[in-house]
C-alpha cells in the first residue's frame, strides 16, 4: 500500500469531508403480542421508507408484491402500518428493490430489527485478504494510474502511476498530512483542481455529474446528495450541455484528455467493484483504472517509472 497517496494527492483536492456513514431512522414501536402495530394516518416509519423506495424504483404495490412473492393486500398493510413485516420479509423486500446493503440495514432499523450487514474499517484485520487484493490490483496496473475510492469518490489509496500523473500536472505535493480526504470528483471538476489541465473538461464533467446523479438515485444517501449539490455549485458545472466535439464523441469510450506544457495524455477509465460483497464497506469500494488511448501516452507513463 502506498501510504503517502493521500499526502501527495492533496495538492489538487477540494475540501470534502465524508460524513458519518450511518443514517438514523426512527424505529417503529415494538409490535404487540398479537403481531399487529397501531396504524397511523401517515403509516409506519418502515412503511413510509418502503413506499419511498418503491417510488424511486418506479414500482406499483402490485408489481413489488408479485416480485417479492407476497400479496398486494399484505404489502398495502405493511406500508400503512396495519401489519408488521417479519425480518425475513424486510430483507426480501430490500433485495427485490435492489437496495444497497447500507439501505437494507436502514430498512431493518426502521422496522425495529438489528442491522444484518456489518460495516467495518478497511484496516480491520479480518479484511486483510481484501487489502492484499486491492494492493495487488494497484501494483499490477503500474505504470498507469489506479485509485481505490469509496461511494462518494473519496480517495482511499492510489498507486505510483496515479502519483506520477498528479505530480506531472500539478507539481510536487506538500508533505503535510491532509486533514480531510481527497475527493476525486471534486478534484476533476474544480478550477483549483485538475480542470485547467483537461482539454475536454465539459464532456468529462458531464460524465461525472451523470454518475453521481445515478449514485444518488440508487443509494438515497444524504452524503451522495450533498456531493452532487457541491459539484453542481462549482463554476460552469450546472450549465453543462451535451458534448459537441465530433472528434471526442466518435471514440468508443470517453477519453480524459490532459495537457500540460505541450504534452498530451489521453486516458480512459474503467471501474471495478468487489463481487458478492457481504459487508457495507466492501460493497461501496470501487477501483478506478486509467488506461492509455495512444502510444505517446503509454510511453509518457513508461518514462516516469523510477
Amino acid at each position: 500500500m502506498l501510504k503517502s497517496s493521500r499526502v501527495r494527492l492533496n495538492s489538487f483536492a477540494g475540501n470534502w469531508s465524508q460524513k458519518d456513514a450511518w443514517v438514523s431512522y426512527r424505529c417503529m414501536k415494538p409490535p404487540e403480542a398479537h403481531g399487529r402495530q397501531e396504524a397511523t394516518s401517515n403509516g409506519s416509519p418502515f412503511g413510509r421508507l418502503l413506499k419511498d423506495w418503491r417510488g424511486r424504483r418506479g414500482l406499483s404495490q402490485l408489481g413489488l408484491a408479485v416480485a417479492a412473492r407476497t400479496t398486494q393486500r399484505h404489502l398495502s398493510f405493511i406500508e400503512s402500518g396495519r401489519a408488521v413485516p417479519s425480518r425475513d420479509m424486510v430483507l426480501r423486500l430490500g433485495a427485490t428493490l435492489s437496495l444497497p446493503l447500507r439501505q437494507q440495514n436502514a430498512l431493518l432499523l426502521a422496522a425495529g430489527y438489528a442491522p444484518a450487514w456489518k460495516e467495518r474499517d478497511l484496516s480491520t484485520p479480518d479484511l486483510a485478504v481484501v487489502n492484499r487484493a486491492l494492493d495487488y490490483m494497484l501494483a499490477q496496473h503500474e505504470p498507469y494510474p489506479a485509485f481505490v475510492i469509496d461511494r462518494c469518490w473519496n480517495l482511499l489509496r492510489a498507486n505510483r502511476g496515479a502519483l506520477n500523473l498528479t505530480e506531472f500536472l500539478t507539481g510536487p505535493a506538500p508533505v503535510t498530512i491532509p486533514s480531510q480526504p481527497v475527493n476525486l470528483a471534486v478534484a476533476l471538476l474544480a478550477s483549483e483542481g485538475l480542470r485547467p489541465f483537461i482539454v475536454n473538461w465539459p464532456e468529462v464533467a458531464l460524465h461525472f455529474i451523470r454518475g453521481v446523479q445515478s449514485d444518488a438515485n440508487v443509494d438515497g444517501m444524504p452524503e451522495t446528495a450533498d456531493l452532487l449539490k457541491r459539484l453542481l455549485a462549482l463554476p460552469d458545472v450546472s450549465a453543462l450541455s451535451e458534448p459537441t466535439t465530433a472528434q471526442e464523441t466518435r471514440s468508443p469510450v470517453l477519453p480524459i484528455h490532459f495537457r500540460r506544457d505541450g504534452t498530451s495524455l489521453r486516458l480512459f477509465t474503467t471501474i471495478a467493484t468487489l463481487g458478492t460483497p457481504r459487508e457495507v464497506t466492501l460493497e461501496e469500494i470501487r477501483i478506478e483504472f486509467f488506461f492509455p488511448m495512444d502510444d505517446s501516452t503509454a510511453q509518457a507513463f513508461g518514462s516516469w517509472v523510477k
